[in-house]
């Protein structure tokens, strides 16, 4: 009886000494160690102050215009009946070209007409002279005292010198219309427009074409009004001008030479003119002319700072910029910002002479922050953990 219960026991004897067994193992084993989790630094990009006498650029930009323009314009009425080969857009003419004549033949009828009336005045004006010298001989003796002035023949002769005077106007003006209708160049310069052609007939006031003057471009560039004191002077200072064409920059030099005075109503601009001599080397060859109608930007030389710390514009955020400190922690300073623009930051004070300035973007920054400067080596923790870095420079 017993050996049958026994064999129909021994299941669940083997199964509760497997349980004991699993239990006794399972709190022989000791627990996993815990480890220190490594401290995620960011990483980020510094660079050294430098204090220095720094010349403040104000930035700007323009279209280049001819100094000088004018428009071709009729001056006597008439048919076009020349036009010369160089009277045409784009061509190069010099001061006093001839570019199209009107038909001369009335005018040249008029210069005959206005000699003949002041040959005819003058030998009135001779006879008249004849005449009061016979009546001052024949006033000789008749009379005690002075004669008349009519007895003379002076009113007379007042008349014929009136006439001739207005015969030699008549002359001067007969010989101007026939030179105005000879169309010539007013200057050195580009032609940029013509309007008239051939056997067209002119009146007084058509407008004929458009000449501008290759001798100076002028750039009207528009600057702040607060800009205006980091000029030393508004007449002189120099002037740099770039312009980007495919992959190459081109550069001339410029002076400014006037300011225009007043505050733009439209843009709040206070607009200062540049100029440059001979923009398209017609004189002294240039490597690249300055062609009219061109954009450029420009650079305007300022006078001079002190002490002047210059930063790339994204290293300032709200007039304070991120000092790392020797223990590479992050401090929060203000600056004294003396001037920014699209590209740089002007500080002066507030910052030592080879301080560290963080130039990288960080999710949070707040004082006393611990950070890891790029290309510094990964020091281990106290522990013997090795640090973790997660980058945050830009």
């Amino acid at each position: 009886m017993m050996p049958l219960l026994l064999r129909r026991a021994m299941p669940f004897l083997i199964l509760v000494v497997f349980i004991i067994g699993a239990v006794a193992l399972a709190s022989l084993k000791k627990p996993p160690e815990k480890k220190a989790e490594a401290e995620a630094l960011p990483i980020v990009e510094v660079m050294a102050i430098e204090k220095s006498a720094h010349q403040v650029q104000l930035r700007s930009y323009g279209v280049v215009q001819a100094k000088h323009r004018t428009q071709l314009v009729a001056e006597v009425s008439g048919r076009l009946v020349e036009i010369a080969p160089e009277f045409v857009r784009g061509e190069w003419v010099k001061k006093g070209d001839i570019l199209a004549r009107i038909e001369p033949a009335d005018y040249q009828a008029d210069l005959m007409q206005a000699e003949a009336n002041l040959a005819q005045a003058q030998a009135q004006l001779q006879e008249e002279i004849a005449r009061g010298k016979v009546a001052e001989r024949e006033w000789q003796g008749v009379l005690d005292g002075i004669p008349p002035e009519l007895g003379l023949r002076k009113p007379q002769l007042a008349k014929e010198q009136a006439n001739v005077r207005s015969a030699q106007a008549g002359l001067a003006r007969a010989q101007r219309n026939l030179e105005r209708t000879v169309i010539r160049a007013p200057f050195d310069g580009l032609i940029v427009a013509r309007n008239v052609d051939l056997g067209q007939y002119i009146n007084i006031s058509n407008q004929l074409g458009e000449v501008q003057g290759s001798d100076i471009a002028e750039i009207r560039l528009p600057v702040p009004p607060e800009d205006l004191e980091f000029l030393d002077s508004l007449n002189g200072a120099e002037v740099t001008l770039t312009q980007t064409l495919a992959d190459r920059e081109l550069s001339w030099q410029a002076k400014l030479v006037r300011s225009e005075g007043v505050v733009n109503d439209e843009n709040r601009m206070v607009y200062l003119v540049a100029e440059v001599h001979d923009p398209y080397g017609m004189d002294d060859a240039r490597p690249h002319p300055l062609k009219f109608g061109s954009f450029v930007n420009a650079r305007i030389a300022g006078r001079y700072i002190d002490e002047l710390v210059n930063l790339p514009r994204h290293a300032v955020r709200n007039e304070r910029v991120t000092v790392i400190k020797a223990d590479n922690t992050v401090e929060l300073r203000p600056v004294h910002v003396v001037r920014a623009d699209l590209e740089q930051v002007y500080i002066q004070g507030g910052l030592e002479e080879g301080e560290r300035i963080s130039l990288s973007a960080m999710d949070s920054v707040d004082n006393g922050r611990k950070v890891k400067i790029l290309g510094e080596e990964v020091a281990p923790d106290a522990s013997g953990a090795a640090q973790l870095a997660i980058s945050g420079a830009q």
